[in-house]
């Protein structure tokens, strides 16, 4: 078993596992780098579609290294029974798959922690995928002993694939649980014996498996398939039940020095000074006004009626890469626009649109205003009438005094989600 640990095929197909997932994770790397729980669910969908296969196929062609050699027969000699023949063969193979796996982990979760924005590292569901893979493994070097065909790894690798995806992804039936590729949204943990259970499913298949083709005594292989058999049944009828809410994704952490207030999700607690930052100018513009919404809110819910939404910062790769906001005018652009209601009115009247536009323009201008300005410039007489009225709409808010601006932006904010345009003050 050492020469087999430090020779041969099994180093190789670890850093195959390894080089897999790396490229994979690297490749997408703004998605997930910066947030402990996008890094947690990358690595379980590359763990599950990338490695199980390649896991499969790696053992199931060493499972076939006797036929090709031709020593079926002295192997059968040898004072070692078959199972120890078939461990000293599988387990090289698993233990390296493992930790090719175990290294990428790493690395993912070092770059993480470099960027890390607040939560926390997850580790119970890489260590789930860890059983899996090399459950994977021992599973591949049985049907490689089994079915005398070259092409067997390369189509378990497929059936592989195919089989983890689809069984996850089979709608809402309860049965899709029985994937170790299946989990919660971003926001979601699973229960604590989830991964127990979901260890016990796979890992107990996989060991009735060698123990039914390689153990003198094969009845044994009914404990462990019995153990799989309780531990499925267990995930099929707890179904959405295995994940729930993390309790850190329900809460916030604010800054209650502005007006409005500016909370971000307490799992991204660490970009709250840049997102006060971008803010600045809106809330600084904003300050003394009245009617306005008690804070920007980050929650997995609607906001309240005194509150507005900030605008997303997941999906990472979008707003926030690598912990850092990709575009804060945008971002700022964004928050101010969520201070209006009146884009749930079917029709906007064009005295108030106009309006809109001027508050636009003062609190936070969209970054392709000028963009859009050039353009009706451009074009026919409606157009660059349009555009003359709301440049002057911009002017003359921006030309009141400051009290007679705050007292306008009060009575402004008062009727921001009204959809009759006699209730909004004139400019």
């Amino acid at each position: 078993m050492r020469a087999e640990f430090l020779r041969g095929f099994a180093p190789w197909a670890g850093a195959a596992v390894l080089l897999t997932l790396a490229v994979g994770m690297a490749a997408a790397a703004a998605e997930w780098q910066g947030g402990w729980a996008e890094t947690r669910d990358r690595l379980h969908v590359g763990a599950q579609l990338l490695g199980v296969p390649l896991a499969l196929a790696a053992c199931c062609w060493q499972g076939g290294r006797e036929r090709r050699r031709r020593t079926g027969e002295l192997m059968s000699a040898a004072a070692r029974g078959p199972l120890a023949r078939f461990l000293a063969s599988a387990l090289p193979v698993a233990c390296w798959v493992v930790a090719g796996y175990a290294v990428a982990t790493g690395l993912a979760l070092l770059a993480t922690a470099f960027y890390a924005t607040g939560d926390r590292p997850h580790l119970v569901v890489p260590l789930t995928d860890a059983v899996a893979l090399g459950s994977a493994a021992v599973v591949g070097q049985v049907v490689g002993r089994l079915v005398p065909w070259r092409l067997t790894a390369p189509a378990l690798a497929v059936a592989g694939y195919v089989g983890v995806g689809v069984l996850a992804y089979e709608g809402t039936s309860p049965v899709r649980h029985l994937s170790p590729l299946a989990d919660g949204s971003v926001t979601d943990v699973p229960v604590w014996w989830q991964p127990l259970a979901m260890a016990a499913w796979t890992g107990g298949l996989a060991t009735a498996a060698v123990l039914a083709y390689a153990a003198r005594r094969r009845f044994t292989a009914l404990l462990p398939l019995a153990a799989a058999t309780a531990a499925g049944a267990l995930l099929v009828q707890t179904g959405d039940g295995l994940w729930h809410a993390d309790p850190l994704a329900r809460r916030q952490v604010c800054d209650t020095s502005t007006t409005p207030q500016i909370c971000v999700n307490a799992r991204y607690e660490g970009l709250l000074p840049q997102v006060t930052e971008a803010l600045s100018g809106l809330t600084g513009r904003l300050e003394g006004v009245e009617n306005l919404p008690v804070r920007f809110a980050d929650l997995p819910r609607r906001p309240k009626p005194d509150e507005a939404e900030l605008p997303m910062i997941t999906p990472i790769g979008w707003s926030v890469v690598r912990g850092r906001l990709t575009d804060p005018r945008e971002f700022a652009w964004a928050a101010g626009m969520a201070l209006y209601g009146r884009g749930e009115c079917e029709t906007t009247d064009p005295r108030v649109a106009r309006i809109d536009d001027a508050v636009e323009a003062y609190l936070a201008p969209s970054p392709l205003q000028q963009d859009f300005d050039e353009a009706d410039a451009k074009g026919g007489k409606a157009e660059r009438d349009r555009l003359k009225e709301r440049i002057e709409a911009r002017a003359r808010l921006a030309g009141m005094g400051d009290e007679e601006r705050r007292a306008w932006l009060s009575e402004y904010f008062a009727t921001a989600d009204e959809c009759d345009p006699k209730e909004v003050p004139a400019l």
